[in-house]
């Protein structure tokens, strides 16, 4: 049986490892850097060396950045007693790109999400739980998406604060039920942290 060579092979197979790319996507991405576009190749495999390589986890807020601290974290101008808990480093480019709000962060890496066997130890919750204790933080608000998983890590890291006496607040409604942060558009975005509410456990 006809194949492609080991190494378009091999392309393909870690192509395919990418978040909803699948091996039809993944052969044509191959088949394009392969045969029509060397110079896309080399430099994409440049840069992707280079940044497996200089990109780390933020200290404090773990952000991505190529320091200890990312650039938000290294602001003194940001208001250090609001943190805005975020699931991913995607979702907080994406409020900051909306420029309002001047507070700090903290992403998760994840959420709770027992069926899929992530827990609480899955995620930057610990973390967080020290920086609570650490620095002078007021309110956190928990911009997770409003999935179940979502609402789910919401309620606990709500919970956890209120035990530690900090307001907990969620973005207010605007952001559709199930929606991904991320995928949010500004004005939805600013609306919804503009007209935040007091996280309710219980």
């Amino acid at each position: 049986m006809l194949s492609f060579p080991p190494a378009l092979q091999k392309l393909i197979k870690e192509l395919a490892k990418l978040p909803s790319v699948g091996e039809k996507t993944a052969t044509r991405l191959a088949y394009h850097l392969v045969a029509n576009d060397r110079d896309l190749a080399n430099s994409l495999g440049e840069s992707l060396r280079t940044a497996a390589q200089q990109v780390r986890l933020c200290d404090r807020c773990f952000f991505l950045s190529e320091e200890s601290l990312c650039s938000v974290c290294k602001n003194s101008a940001r208001d250090a007693s609001v943190v805005c808990v975020v699931e991913k480093p995607v979702d907080l480019v994406a409020i900051e790109r909306v420029g309002e709000f001047k507070g700090s962060y903290h992403v998760l890496h994840g959420l709770w999400a027992p069926l899929r066997g992530q827990g609480p130890d899955s995620m930057k919750l610990k973390e967080l739980m020290v920086r609570i204790k650490s620095e002078p933080i007021k309110e956190v608000i928990i911009a997770t998406s409003a999935t179940v998983e979502g609402d789910a890590t919401a309620l606990y890291i709500g919970r956890l604060l209120a035990d530690a006496g900090v307001s907990a607040t969620r973005p207010a409604q605007g952001i559709p039920k199930g929606g991904e942060l991320e995928y949010a558009d500004d004005v939805t975005l600013s609306r919804a942290f503009a007209a935040r509410s007091v996280l309710s456990v219980s």
